[in-house]
């Protein structure tokens, strides 16, 4: 990656045209081929760029500026760059990045509540983790102190559709006898945050909510020990 820190004047022209005028800002040229213009706010966003592929042509105007053309690969779009006064200008090898690692996704949610079922319901215990169906995965299926069958199903959002998923699995899971001897399998909507609306279809079709603390689960936060 490219860094350069200057006082520039950026033109572009494409499928609209855009005009920047002459201050200090930064310039990113990335691996991939990318060009950005970024100002010291507007948070992530850049206030122009071009996105890869692309070719950066370096040349100096008659008035002895320092002059950039950025054209794409794709498009006859050009970004139009002139560096009046070049602050700082760097290379760096970031390397190879991994990616960005969610916390907090579905999948975290399934690995702790699967260590710590009694979290959703006192005496709740774990048969398994992604129990099949012919429509999919349940994310937990576990049984209660009274050994009956329960479906978890697991959102980081509570909304509809999630409640309308679990009661698709149960409407399959109350036909399986080996799961209702007992009687029948009953649902627990988990999710950090569940909807209004999803908490009332599910209190209608008789599903548990079950609001997930994830820091607590976590060993975070415990609000045993907090002084507020």
């Amino acid at each position: 990656m490219r860094l350069v820190v200057a006082r520039c004047q950026v033109d572009y022209a494409g499928r609209l045209t855009a005009h920047l005028p002459m201050a200090t800002r930064v310039l990113m040229v990335k691996a991939d081929g990318s060009v950005l213009v970024h100002s010291d706010g507007g948070s992530y966003k850049p206030l122009n760029w071009m996105s890869p592929p692309c070719t950066v042509r370096e040349g100096v105007t008659e008035d002895g500026i320092v002059e950039w053309t950025v054209t794409g690969a794709k498009s006859d779009d050009t970004l139009r760059i002139l560096l009046e006064e070049v602050h700082h200008d760097s290379s760096h090898d970031l390397g190879v990045d991994p990616g960005l690692q969610k916390d907090g996704v579905e999948k975290h949610l399934q690995e702790l509540l699967a260590e710590h079922p009694a979290s959703l319901a006192a005496g709740l215990s774990l048969v398994r983790r992604e129990f099949p169906t012919a429509i999919g995965p349940v994310d937990l299926m576990c049984r209660d102190a009274e050994g009956l069958s329960v479906a978890v199903e697991i959102k980081r959002r509570g909304e509809i559709d999630g409640v309308e998923q679990l009661t698709r699995y149960l409407e399959l899971l109350n036909r399986d006898p080996a799961l209702t001897r007992k009687g029948a399998v009953r649902g627990i909507f988990a999710a950090q945050e569940i909807k209004p609306q999803a908490r009332v279809l599910a209190t209608d079709r008789g599903i548990a909510c079950a609001v997930v603390d994830y820091d607590a689960l976590r060993g975070i936060d415990d609000s045993e020990h907090r002084l507020f």
